[in-house]
């Protein structure tokens, strides 16, 4: 297994195991995608990436992040949609969505206002804050929301949202479907104890926490049908005082896979809020390899890992050593979208076929044109020295 070693899951096969994790942009108007949308995820599938996932995309619009998430709560949303898996697929990637809920981390501004709390100022400008729902009247933080205890009834119309926001990214034409059950958003604040306090069939017990996240598995995997892959994002640790380790997800793990999970994408954290009180993972080079790597020795399950994989040799190594059976990239992808057939060149194959042809009938006499001028020693300073 490597890098450019092609995964089948179910009916899908990716032609390579990069991928392209799912990455908030904060440019949608009332949950619409738009050409900035085609554009930003086209562009991952032209450089090469065997796997485009979109952004979190709420499946109701109480469960935005901010006022600027994607949506796909309405049948109106899916023609954008449409456009951006069509161009992913055209361009011989496997178009992908994360669907979401945020819960109780829900109203708050985008990342480069400090991801707050959305306040009256907010308001003013016409980008208010909503209530918010969650497992138990526990805000995610200090400044947050108190969140409204879901009843019974609620649950079971949350479930039916995420089978219709599945539904409709069928229509869409995404061939990938991944859940967001990490970073404290709905799914997650169900199974932690740190935020659900409930005694009733959904709380208290690790059995009754996941109760809810098996029911939206089950009703996702229903309307994508048997041959979708599914994939199912977790927060390896919760990293707060009293919450989940790792040996707890390794039979969530166990559990979301007996349900139709193909894929568990490891990442961690995000439960609280207030950085003061929590062990968060240390942020290093593939800092959570160590998650799905032992997810996968010890569950049936296929796993993806994320997380400062800069390098094609680490991304390569990272398979080759059985941490992960995909490696997921996405601050490195905005950096760098033709990142997968740069690592190709990087990891020994020089043809330039992987590109499209309009830009690899370009490309290839451009590398060995350095090559030859490498070889000669020349440089492009070369003219200035001496």
């Amino acid at each position: 297994m490597t890098l450019f070693s092609p995964l089948t899951v179910r009916d899908a096969t990716l032609p390579n195991r990069v991928g392209v994790s799912p990455m908030c942009m904060y440019s949608s108007t009332d949950g619409f995608p738009d050409d900035f949308h085609v554009a930003h995820l086209g562009r991952f599938a032209l450089g090469g990436a065997g796997l485009v996932i979109a952004e979190a995309t709420a499946v109701h619009p109480v469960g935005r992040i901010s006022p600027f998430d994607a949506g796909i709560w309405d049948d109106a949303h899916i023609p954008g949609w449409r456009r951006v898996a069509d161009l992913v697929s055209r361009a011989g990637s496997v178009p992908g969505i994360q669907l979401g809920h945020a819960g109780r981390r829900a109203a708050v501004r985008e990342p480069w206002r400090a991801g707050a709390p959305l306040d009256d100022a907010d308001a003013t400008a016409g980008f208010g804050a909503w209530p918010l729902v969650g497992p138990s009247e526990i805000p995610a933080g200090p400044g947050h929301q108190v969140p409204a205890e879901m009843t019974v009834a609620e649950i079971a119309r949350s479930v039916q949202d995420w089978h219709d926001g599945a539904a409709r990214a069928m229509r869409a034409g995404f061939r990938f479907v991944e859940l967001h059950g990490a970073h404290g958003y709905l799914l997650h604040s169900f199974l932690s104890p740190v935020s659900n306090r409930r005694t009733d069939a959904y709380g208290g017990s690790a059995e009754n926490r996941l109760r809810y996240p098996l029911e939206v598995v089950a009703a996702v995997r229903e309307a994508i049908g048997d041959g979708i892959p599914l994939s199912y994002r977790i927060s390896s640790v919760d990293g707060a005082e009293g919450g989940l380790e790792l040996d707890d997800l390794v039979e969530v793990a166990r559990r979301l896979a007996a349900a139709g999970v193909d894929i568990i994408d490891t990442s961690s954290g995000g439960i609280i809020t207030d950085r003061s009180s929590d062990t968060r993972v240390r942020r290093g080079f593939a800092f959570h390899a160590d998650f799905s790597r032992h997810i996968r020795r010890e569950v049936d399950v296929l796993t993806a890992t994320v997380g400062f994989v800069v390098d094609p040799v680490q991304a390569n190594l990272l398979l080759e050593h059985g941490d992960a059976d995909l490696v997921l990239l996405g601050r490195e992808m905005l950096d760098d979208p033709n990142w997968a057939h740069r690592a190709r060149l990087a990891l020994g194959d020089d043809s330039h076929a992987s590109w499209d042809v309009r830009f690899g009938s370009a490309l290839g006499p451009r590398h060995r044109t350095l090559g030859r001028l490498a070889e000669a020693g020349e440089t492009p300073l070369s003219r200035f020295e001496g």
